[in-house]
């Protein structure tokens, strides 16, 4: 499995591989952000505006590749934030296809989008996931630090209402991956 940033053209020219991917994790029952059943085209259009976001210099697109090159995980460091937060950047959409769970993807994205983070000046990183779920136990694990919860703050694909937790990592050289 091989990690690697896309800039705009090549987001734009595998819209179809990582709209898979999400189509996957919605059917799987991951909430991020969309609902079943996923209306035609509505994965395909996220992740074109997605390719905008990196061609306007507003976020930073990670993949993970299989063996065959395709697309089988991805996150997101959105690095567009108001002007009283140049210091932060949120991470989005850290997706995982279930054929490639459990071997270490999520968490090499994760480092990958750090260490992109630390060479963009960035100390404060911040995210969000369904409170217990298993993103919420690597971020732990990978030590990012809890900073709350709110119930019924979203719906999982199906409408059944869940808990949200946000985190946060300060990036400093004692960081992990530094």
């Amino acid at each position: 499995m091989t990690i690697k940033e896309l800039n705009a053209a090549q987001a734009q020219a595998r819209v179809g591989e990582l709209a898979e991917v999400l189509r996957d994790c919605v059917e799987g029952g991951a909430s991020v952000g969309f609902m079943l059943p996923l209306a035609a085209g509505r994965p395909e259009a996220f992740w074109r505006r997605v390719a905008e976001g990196v061609a306007a210099g507003e976020r930073h697109l990670f993949v993970a590749e299989d063996e065959h090159g395709r697309v089988c995980g991805t996150v997101s460091l959105v690095i567009d934030m108001p002007d009283n937060q140049p210091h932060r950047a949120d991470v989005s959409k850290m997706l995982v296809h279930r054929r490639a769970r459990r071997q270490g993807l999520a968490e090499r994205l994760l480092l990958a989008l750090e260490a992109k983070a630390r060479e963009l000046g960035k100390t404060t990183l911040v995210l969000d996931t369904v409170t217990g779920s298993d993103a919420s136990r690597l971020y732990e694990r990978l030590g990012w630090q809890k900073a709350g919860d709110i119930p019924n703050y979203a719906l999982m694909p199906d409408g059944a209402p869940c808990s949200t937790t946000y985190y946060f990592r300060a990036l400093t050289d004692s960081s992990r991956g530094a």
